[in-house]
C-alpha cells in the first residue's frame, strides 16, 4: 500500500484543481478521509482474520462496492458538506476508490479485491511502480525513505504537476472570461 499521506493527497489535488467553488474545504477534508478509510481493515489483523480473506486486508474495504457505499453516505450529508448530493456522492466515491487504484501500483502484497462481492480475487496494475510501504513499526526507517521517494517521484510530482496546471488553467479561463 502506499503511505496514508499519499492516499490523502488524491482528493487533496482535485480539489486544488477543481477549485473551491466546486469542491468545498469541508468536501475535500471529508474526501482526504475517505481516500484513507480502506486502510481502516488492518484491524482485521488484530481480529485474526488472514489477509487473503474476503474481510482481511485489501479485500472488501478496498471494492468499487465500498466506495460507492461511501459516496451515498455522503450524499445522505451532503448538506454538512455545503455541496450537492450528487456531488458529494462523485467526489467522495471517486475519493474512496482512488486507494485501491493506488494500491493495485504497489510492488507488495497480494493485490485488491476491486471487484468484491462479485469476485474474491485480488488484482494488480500491468505496471507496479510503487514500493509497498512497511507497516507502521517499520515506517521511519531506511524502507520508510525509500517508500516515500517512490511515491514522491510516480505520484506526488506528476499529480501536483497536474493539479496546479489544471488550477492554473481554470483561472486563466476565467480571468479571460471576464
Amino acid at each position: 500500500m502506499p503511505t496514508i499521506f499519499t492516499h490523502a493527497l488524491m482528493p487533496l489535488a482535485a480539489g486544488v484543481a477543481l477549485g473551491s467553488r466546486r469542491i468545498p474545504a469541508r468536501l475535500a477534508c471529508a474526501g482526504m478521509l475517505a481516500a484513507m478509510l480502506p486502510d481502516a481493515d488492518v484491524v482485521a489483523f488484530k481480529l485474526g482474520i488472514d489477509y487473503a480473506h474476503a474481510f482481511g486486508h485489501r479485500g472488501a474495504s478496498h471494492s468499487l462496492v465500498f466506495a460507492l457505499a461511501c459516496g451515498a453516505f455522503a450524499a445522505g450529508g451532503a448538506r454538512g458538506l455545503r455541496t450537492s448530493a450528487l456531488t458529494a456522492f462523485l467526489f467522495i466515491a471517486l475519493s474512496a476508490v482512488s486507494h485501491p487504484l493506488l494500491d493495485m501500483l504497489t510492488d507488495g502484497g497480494l493485490g485488491v479485491a476491486l471487484l468484491w462481492p462479485w469476485s474474491e480475487a485480488r488484482h494488480f496494475a500491468p505496471w507496479r511502480v510503487i514500493e509497498v510501504s512497511p507497516l507502521a513499526n517499520r515506517f521511519f526507517s531506511a524502507r520508510g525513505v525509500d517508500v516515500l521517494l517512490s511515491e514522491f517521484r510516480w505520484v506526488w510530482v506528476p499529480v501536483l504537476a497536474l493539479a496546479c496546471f489544471t488550477a492554473w488553467l481554470r483561472r486563466s479561463m476565467r480571468v479571460g472570461a471576464t
